[in-house]
């Protein structure tokens, strides 16, 4: 007991020396005068305001960040990191894990969280020979392009009634759908009616990188990959299937359609053919050309000229910038270049009704006079068009009343006519 207790003596002893030590500063600050204590107190303030809020940001030569390269400490690393604190308390050392590539990324450029841009997995790295065996072994004459990129429960009769109509006009015809959600078993059932019945149709997931590869397009998605394209507001799906759409015929050679086209004829007389949507009343000549129906060769030079153009003026943020509007601006320029030998045909062909006026034809006829004007417009579609854009934005929510002139497509166009619908 004795140690202890002589200890405890020597604590007090030194506890008192110490208090009589601040008694005696205190007494030597308050002998000071005022202003002189108001500046010593003000200095005292700015020094604990320095040591709170400066950050203490550790050098290291171990993790770095430039535009080409990427280095990360190995996950076992300890770092040593100060925080701020208003308490002023200094932290111990934080065993932290290392900032990943994607974290710091999105961090300094924002990176997009598009499940889209991800992989997909081992089918989407089948494409190219999933899509080359199958236009390979059906020695197909026409070939079809359609994307969905969207959610297999957006698919409805709509879409479905346009693919009846393309194999009713065109039965010997093959059909690609690239889509991700469609490359399913689900969408193995909701087209196995097709397959049943012999048309050569596959849907298969996209591989972005390979379709991409090897045109102007590659450097844009890699960039928009790595954040340094802003996607905009539009949805980015509405946008890819615009490039993909043409990729896909610059690299293979065939047809677009829109899944909202009904096909009225054979498309095997057209070649390297895009429609125009609207015409200049004066002159007469195409004011927007329309990208929902396009017919070239493979490696046709207006595609180039399309698929540079949108990766070189992309915006995210003007619906249309890199779709209708995109194509009318370089086919406006090149039109009377020699080299680029393609068509323009007539809203007729493809756009007879107008986006304005597509519920007219949705339509049954109130009286004999509607009646009448119906059937001179549609005798005219049924002459004149291949097909009918039917304008999905802004017709998806109209129902098809009995007599109207889509109820009379319907029935020309249908495979499975009990059961057909849109």
């Amino acid at each position: 007991m004795y140690p202890i207790t002589k200890l405890y003596h020597c604590y007090l002893h030194l506890f008192q020396y110490l208090q009589n030590i601040k008694r005696t500063i205190f007494s030597c600050l308050f002998c000071l005068p005022s202003p002189l204590l108001a500046l010593l107190l003000i200095l005292l303030l700015a020094f604990n305001g320095l040591t709170v809020f400066r950050i203490h940001i550790p050098s290291s030569s171990t993790e770095t960040f430039t535009s080409q390269t990427w280095t990360t400490p190995s996950p076992t690393t300890t770092t040593k990191v100060l925080l701020p604190s208003t308490m002023n308390v200094v932290k111990e050392v934080i065993s932290m894990k290392p900032i990943t590539k994607s974290l710091a990324f999105r961090q300094k450029r924002h990176k997009p969280k598009f499940k889209i841009l991800k992989s997909v997995g081992p089918s989407s790295k089948m494409f190219s020979l999933r899509v080359r065996e199958f236009l390979h072994d059906n020695s197909c004459k026409l070939r079809f392009f359609m994307t969905w990129i969207q959610s297999i429960d957006s698919f409805g009769v709509r879409e479905s009634f346009a693919i009846e109509s393309l194999f009713k006009a065109n039965p010997n015809a093959c059909l690609v759908i690239v889509s991700t959600s469609l490359d399913s078993e689900i969408g193995y059932i909701k087209f196995s009616p097709f397959v049943d019945k012999g048309f050569k149709l596959i849907t298969v997931t996209p591989d972005f990188d390979y379709i991409f590869k090897n045109t102007s397009a590659e450097i844009w998605f890699r960039e928009l990959k790595q954040g340094n394209v802003h996607p905009g507001d539009v949805p980015l799906g509405q946008n890819l299937s615009n490039l993909v759409r043409l990729v896909l015929l610059y690299k293979y050679g065939g047809i677009y359609v829109d899944t909202d086209v009904v096909l009225l004829k054979s498309f095997s007389k057209l070649r390297n053919s895009i429609g125009a949507q609207t015409t200049d009343p004066d002159t007469k000549n195409w004011s927007r050309l329309n990208n929902a129906v396009m017919i070239f060769d493979k490696k046709h030079p207006l595609l180039y000229e399309f698929i540079q153009e949108f990766s070189r003026t992309f915006d995210g943020n003007k619906w249309g910038h890199n779709g209708p509007y995109m194509v009318s601006r370089v086919a406006s320029r090149v039109i009377h270049r020699p080299g680029f030998n393609f068509t323009v045909l007539p809203p007729w062909a493809f756009y007879p009704v107008d986006w304005r006026i597509i519920r007219s034809i949705f339509r049954s006829p109130k009286n004999e006079t509607e009646s009448k004007l119906l059937n001179k417009k549609l005798d005219l579609i049924r002459r004149q068009s291949f097909a009918v854009h039917l304008w999905n934005r802004q017709s998806r929510k109209l129902k098809v009343e009995e007599d109207s002139i889509i109820d009379h497509i319907k029935t020309d166009c249908c495979i499975f006519c009990n059961s057909s619908a849109i």
